[in-house]
């Protein structure tokens, strides 16, 4: 005899069912909530809206291949462009500067030297012996997950953005500041962990830059 339509459906409920209950997610981390505040998205676009900047402030990378700190002179971004300036004693490189867009890097050493690839990570990684997700920093150090891939967002008892995970890494707010007066409160202070890297950026100046003139 042939199962009926209804005996069909209970059965494929039970699967359906069964098979939710095998999915799990990661626990909240303690004290956060992955519910956002009520102005969020509010937020969230006047920090997209911030798309040209300069910062000054210190970098520090601890890593199990290398470790150390550098003053950031500068870093300038203008839409997807950057250009960033490093001066690390420990480096032993005095002086180095970068300048690049997503899938391109031009790195400048002390000693004249410029190197390109196609492949930044890659670049700074073999010149510096750090290893720094490039393409998303831009977006954590504004208090923004990068839009190209998943994330997932937690927000502590002040409403204020204290984690982000994605990509394998995970992005701690450790301090905000207002900055500016005319925009809303910019990490001071972020440090981005994936298994035993840690990449900290504390931030000391912020400002956004004018409107290019038009041509």
């Amino acid at each position: 005899m042939k199962p009926s339509f209804t005996t069909l459906a209970a059965m494929a409920m039970t699967l359906w069912l069964s098979a939710c209950t095998t999915i799990t997610l990661d626990p909240l981390p303690e004290g956060l909530t992955d519910q956002p505040p009520l102005d969020w998205q509010q937020r969230q676009t006047q920090l997209q809206s911030l798309q040209r900047w300069q910062l000054q402030g210190k970098l520090a990378v601890r890593q199990p291949s290398d470790s150390g700190s550098a003053i950031i002179n500068y870093w300038t971004q203008q839409h997807e462009a950057y250009e960033l300036s490093l001066s690390s004693a420990f480096l032993g490189l005095g002086t180095t500067e970068l300048k690049g867009v997503p899938g391109f890097i031009s790195l400048t050493l002390s000693d004249g030297e410029t190197y390109h690839s196609a492949d930044p990570e890659a670049l700074v990684e073999a010149a510096t012996g750090w290893q720094l997700p490039l393409e998303s920093l831009p977006w954590w150090i504004r208090g923004l997950p990068n839009p190209a891939s998943d994330y997932r967002l937690y927000f502590d008892g002040d409403h204020k953005l204290a984690l982000i995970r994605q990509d394998g890494w995970e992005i701690r707010y450790d301090r905000w500041n207002r900055f500016m007066a005319d925009k809303p409160e910019l990490p001071a202070r972020i440090t981005a962990v994936s298994g035993e890297k840690r990449v900290r950026v504390a931030v000391t100046q912020w400002q956004a830059l004018n409107a290019e003139p038009a041509q």
